[in-house]
């Protein structure tokens, strides 16, 4: 258990307390993940957003949630069912991590539920050797979100990729092009009067980076399915580029910046944030 423990923690850079309760964090998404594959969560869903990203196709910032889709329609899906299969797997290693549903009182395509266990504890056995766990509050947990869609829109591509640690298991997700039209629907449909969400942006720089292409069914179907835009509206490659580069237009870089410093190790790759920066690298799109 012990040496589970080491590999996979090993490959954090670790040193702050923010940073090891992001490692913990981290370690529970894959244990997680473990428990789904094994109780056959991922016959009927898949696995997608920030984390999938990290976990599967390396993006470099830490992501706190766990969101999941269904392949196909279905109103009437129970995620409880599946909730005591992870709480297993997590004491199978020795872990206190409760699951739990969280029922909404307005109707909605998401369902919800809750990973939680007392930091303390868990600091305690990921970091032994020090008193990393004495910076913890006695009643803090750590609280880590799933979210799976019922309802996912249409025409996004699959794949199956396995992870050995903590044990070899598969899981469903889905394919770049695909993850990469769900994040520019994030950058042009999300409400960010609120809070402006630099992760998004963080990700986009990301997919452009390794050339990714966007799945531009998929990206119009969820752009329809949020009211975004009409059924009857165009969406052709050159229409994202200029809906893209009129929503750079709109944002607040600076504001952009404080919501992904948290989450990122070289805080300097922001420094050339901007419309223009933006701008330019969107005519990459492919």
């Amino acid at each position: 258990m012990r040496t589970m423990f080491e590999q996979m923690v090993k490959g954090y850079r670790a040193e702050s307390i923010a940073e090891r309760k992001n490692a913990v964090k981290e370690v529970l998404q894959e244990i997680a993940l473990c428990g789904f594959a094994r109780a056959g969560f991922f016959k009927e869903a898949a696995f997608y957003g920030g984390t999938a990203l990290r976990i599967f196709y390396g993006l470099d910032r830490f992501s706190e949630d766990l969101d999941f889709s269904l392949t196909a329609e279905n109103p009437d899906f129970d995620l409880s069912a599946y909730l005591p299969a992870v709480e297993s797997e997590m004491r199978s290693f020795g872990l206190n991590v409760a699951a739990a549903e969280k029922k909404k009182e307005n109707e909605s395509n998401i369902r919800s539920a809750f990973l939680k266990g007392n930091t303390r504890g868990l600091l305690l056995l990921f970091y032994p050797q020090d008193d990393t766990s004495e910076h913890a509050a006695r009643n803090e947990l750590v609280k880590i979100k799933i979210e799976t869609d019922v309802k996912p829109p249409k025409y996004a591509a699959f794949e199956r990729k396995y992870r050995l640690l903590p044990s070899p298991h598969e899981v469903n997700l889905y394919d770049m092009p695909s993850l990469f039209a769900g994040k520019i629907h994030a950058v042009l449909a999300r409400d960010w009067r609120s809070r402006i969400k630099g992760r998004d942006l963080y990700d986009y720089v990301f997919y452009l980076s390794r050339g990714t292409a966007v799945n531009l069914p998929h990206l119009r179907q969820r752009l329809i399915d949020s009211g975004f835009m009409g059924a009857e509206e165009t969406c052709s490659l050159e229409d994202v580029k200029r809906m893209l580069c009129e929503r750079f237009g709109t944002i607040d870089f600076s504001a952009a910046k404080r919501d992904v410093l948290p989450f990122v190790d070289d805080v300097s790759s922001l420094d050339v944030w901007c419309t223009e920066f933006f701008r330019q690298i969107t005519e990459t799109l492919r």
